[in-house]
């Protein structure tokens, strides 16, 4: 019974994982530039689908440590 109470409370640390995506895009002042370009795409767009890819992989992430509870 301990068991499953330790594991369900413990789980709840991987929702912190949702921060990291908002955080790295709270700030556009921080990539509001053009330069460096990836394959003549300014850094601004590109950057923010970085962080398309990332949430991706950080919910399917979640998904597969949070899907016994």
């Amino acid at each position: 019974m301990e068991d499953s109470a330790a594991k369900k409370k413990g789980s709840r640390w991987w929702y912190l994982l949702v921060l990291v995506p908002l955080i790295g895009t709270l700030f556009p002042s921080m990539y509001s530039s053009v330069n460096p370009k990836l394959w003549g795409i300014p850094f601004f767009y590109w950057y923010q689908m970085m962080w398309v890819i990332i949430s991706a992989i950080l919910t399917s992430i979640m998904y597969l440590a949070l899907k016994e509870n």
